[in-house]
């Protein structure tokens, strides 16, 4: 395996130190996922632009303790293929998917660096927490594009470097004193961060991830063998040397300059201003505390960009928005003007909410799933004398958009001659 990136340390490492914590049972897990529309915003955030379907097929790459299981629950009847370069991990699967009855799941010992050999290409792959651990990341990202369909989507996640300060100089104060993964080392490592000084970096991390005080938690952060991360710009070069394009950020408002305090800025119509890119790259920098990057990606032949939601053309009127499974919609103890404020539970940036008008929530209440902007517009305009109806639908769509609250099927607009 060392001959093909897959370093023979990590290998024991999650071997000793199976990652995430085992766990006997997913019936919870399950319980989360027994939602049809919870399901179809999971399809429409990957492909927008395809007629949802749950026939298809998933290479969970790098799959760990439980992630293939998992997903073998929440699509039962997509087929998951499971790959792990650890023994441990693949034991700790083997075991759920017995206790489940998971008939759809199959599960290899594979490093991601060899997944051609699996002979077959997969609709969807979901490599997150995996890349950053790997010898020659190159390689396994080229690996993983090489068994992705051509009109697949990609689900990444690999580290950030500035949230991760703290991590990164407790990391080479173990090197530094040459610590070593073992219980003992992980049980004196709880009890040293029990007494970090007060502004230390590492604070923020462990205040935001209290699961640190798990033995495969703390040695998955401060003793793993291999890490690295990536900026927002090092991200973008990594999936153009593999030959990938950029869709989307899974939960895309804290890197926006439209969402939060970062739109009140004195320097928001600088950063309005300036491409995408870069102005993800200026307000990772300005946040500061992102530890993780999570992307949708395609093959970089125009896929990616007939995924891309576009308000500037008149099929935003047939996008049918579907409501996010983590959007709260908040009645009380409200900003004033506001009829209520939205927020997306899955955000840990406490600025990122949207307070919505009176029509706002109007247009936010006839939303069910099914029905495109237009006819939720008429709906509306029937009962209320808000005169420019659909420019503030426009506006307002568009930042229920980038505010992560919906996410839209755009497979019914007139496909182009």
């Amino acid at each position: 395996m060392a001959d093909l990136g897959a370093s023979p340390d990590v290998q024991d490492f999650y071997d000793r130190y199976p990652y995430p914590r085992p766990v006997d049972n997913l019936q919870n897990y399950g319980r989360l996922w027994d939602d049809d529309q919870k399901r179809v915003a999971d399809f429409h955030l990957f492909w927008p632009g395809k007629t949802y379907r749950e026939d298809y097929s998933i290479l969970i790459a790098g799959c760990g303790t439980s992630q293939a299981a998992k997903y073998a629950i929440r699509w039962p009847h997509a087929r998951i293929t499971g790959i792990d370069f650890s023994a441990t991990s693949l034991r700790k699967t083997e075991e759920l998917k017995r206790k489940h009855s998971l008939t759809t799941l199959d599960l290899r010992q594979l490093p991601v660096e060899r997944a051609g050999e699996l002979g077959e290409s997969f609709d969807q792959i979901v490599c997150t927490g995996v890349l950053h651990h790997l010898v020659e990341p190159d390689m396994g990202l080229s690996a993983l594009r090489s068994v992705l369909k051509p009109d697949g989507a990609m689900h990444l996640m690999v580290y950030a470097p500035y949230g991760r300060a703290g991590i990164y100089m407790l990391q080479e104060f173990c090197r530094r004193l040459d610590i070593s993964a073992s219980d003992d080392a992980i049980r004196d490592l709880i009890t040293a961060l029990r007494a970090l000084p007060p502004g230390h970096p590492m604070e923020t991390i462990l205040r935001t991830a209290p699961d640190f005080g798990n033995e495969a938690e703390l040695a998955d952060a401060l003793l793993h063998p291999q890490d690295r991360a990536y900026s927002v710009p090092q991200f973008f070069e990594f999936l153009q040397r593999a030959g990938l394009g950029f869709g989307r950020w899974t939960r895309q408002a804290p890197y926006s300059a439209k969402c939060g305090m970062i739109a009140s800025l004195p320097q928001a119509p600088r950063l309005e201003n300036i491409p995408l890119e870069q102005q993800f790259a200026a307000v990772e920098l300005f946040r500061g505390t992102m530890v993780r990057h999570s992307a949708v990606v395609y093959h970089n032949d125009g896929a990616a960009l007939r995924q891309r939601i576009d308000f500037s053309h008149a099929g935003w009127l047939d996008y049918v928005p579907i409501l996010m499974p983590d959007t709260v919609c908040v009645l009380e103890r409200l900003p004033p003007g506001a009829s209520a404020v939205l927020i997306n539970r899955g955000h840990t940036f406490r600025d990122i909410f949207l307070p919505v008008s009176a029509v706002e929530k109007q247009l936010f209440d006839a939303m069910d799933g099914k029905r495109p902007i237009a006819q939720i517009i008429q709906t509306v305009a029937s009962s209320s004398e808000e005169s420019g109806i659909a420019d503030l639908a426009r506006n307002f769509f568009r930042q229920l958009w980038w505010q992560d609250q919906v996410v839209f099927d755009t497979s019914k607009l007139p496909k182009a001659t």
